[in-house]
């Protein structure tokens, strides 16, 4: 008889965003008249940007040509993408990365999962607190951890709180680890790590030879000149840190899946033996024997974002859902909520009211208010007490959505 990988036992009831989509069904079926408006899952609602739509319909009409088809593409991607985003991602703000440093996959989601199985299971791996629920779920099915305790937190796990008093940075372990997960601007809190934040973890990582794994997907939607956009904006990152990126929340690719990882050929780890290796080696051996790359039309679609009209359809995409985010910290802060995040990130983190959790706050913003959120306790122990709202709504439910809760 075929048996399971019993560390899937050891995950809460249920991911996070299924659980809020049953609560949501719920309701609705309770209540068919109700119009709900859905703030909760980040989810893009605009269209893709005509430039990058047009490119991918094009690449399409090729492939229906016999003397223009293309079969699989290459494993790290195709040259007219790699090199665009070595150029406008990276080389723009004076870092240099070379194209076979970085691979295409369908999203930084994935990439976060996955770049796990490369590790060993003795690895010792923190993580902020509250965190995208990805990082920690991967790393529990991989079997890293013990169980959960009743506030969530699972065994062998370094979780790093973060905190008000703190701005929401993460502080430094008090321990060795091996792994750092650090997102910036972060979800969901929607803080950002400034240059300073980062030297020191950079330096950590140095001191006790861990690798950072830096999620970055939302580096577009950054303000504050002050702020890097990647990790290798400073100096020694190249040698320690992993940075992935998305196009999700930026031309609207939650639908058509692409995004990268950056995996520069310095990084190493060590092998029992105590021989060192090449991790971006490793990830091009895990990529290639899993994955068969990202499809031509959607390579064609990413890179149109690097055409000067791309480009500024891209930034008209990100700035709107900037506004929203600026309406809504507005609305809510003259309401009298305590708001945090919402000007480099397009997440609110609120501070549940008085007398109610996490849940508590969802279940009253959902039944009275009929808006969808996320509560913060489905991050961590740490997100208990907070709530977070997404600016990735059409502008006129974003209105709708503040007059109710702020008439709550």
């Amino acid at each position: 008889m075929a048996t399971l990988n019993e560390n899937y036992l050891k995950l809460k009831a249920g991911y996070l965003f299924p659980e809020i989509g049953r609560r949501t069904q719920s309701f609705a079926d309770a209540h068919p008249d109700a119009e709900i408006i859905k703030m909760g899952i980040g989810d893009v609602v605009r269209g893709i940007p005509r430039p990058v739509a047009d490119a991918m319909k094009d690449a399409c009409e090729e492939l229906a040509h016999d003397e223009t088809f293309r079969g699989y593409p290459p494993g790290q991607g195709y040259d007219f993408l790699l090199e665009h985003i070595a150029e406008h991602e990276f080389g723009s703000r004076g870092v240099q990365i070379e194209t076979d440093e970085i691979f295409l996959s369908d999203g930084a989601k994935c990439d976060s999962a996955n770049i796990q199985e490369i590790f060993g299971l003795d690895n010792v791996v923190a993580m902020t607190d509250p965190v995208y629920p990805v990082y920690c779920d991967s790393n529990v099915m991989a079997g890293r951890t013990g169980k959960a305790d009743d506030e969530g937190r699972y065994a062998g796990l370094v979780y790093l709180p973060c905190l008000e008093e703190a701005d929401f940075a993460p502080p430094l372990p008090d321990r060795h680890v091996d792994l750092i997960y650090l997102c910036s601007p972060n979800n969901p809190t929607g803080a950002v790590l400034t240059r300073a934040d980062l030297a020191r973890w950079i330096d950590y990582a140095r001191s006790e030879q861990a690798i950072i794994i830096f999620d970055a997907a939302y580096e577009a939607y950054i303000t504050d000149d002050s702020i890097p956009h990647s990790i290798y904006e400073l100096d020694g990152a190249k040698d320690v840190a992993i940075e992935m990126r998305s196009y999700s929340k930026t031309a609207g690719f939650t639908g058509v899946r692409c995004g990268f990882t950056v995996v520069p050929k310095q990084v190493q780890v060590v092998s029992a033996d105590g021989a060192q290796h090449s991790l971006h080696g490793l990830w091009n051996r895990r990529q290639s024997t899993k994955y068969n790359g990202v499809s031509y039309p959607v390579q064609r679609g990413a890179a149109a974002c690097y055409t000067p009209e791309g480009k500024k359809a891209v930034r008209e995409l990100v700035d709107f859902y900037l506004a929203n985010a600026t309406i809504m910290r507005k609305r809510l802060t003259e309401a009298g909520y305590t708001v945090f995040g919402g000007d480099n990130a397009p997440y609110l983190w609120i501070t549940c009211p008085t007398g109610l959790d996490s849940w508590g706050f969802f279940d009253k913003l959902l039944n009275e208010a009929n808006v969808v959120s996320t509560p913060g306790a489905g991050f961590g122990a740490a997100g208990e007490g907070y709530l977070r709202l997404s600016a990735f709504q059409h502008r006129h439910l974003v209105e709708d959505a503040m007059n109710r809760i702020c008439a709550l």
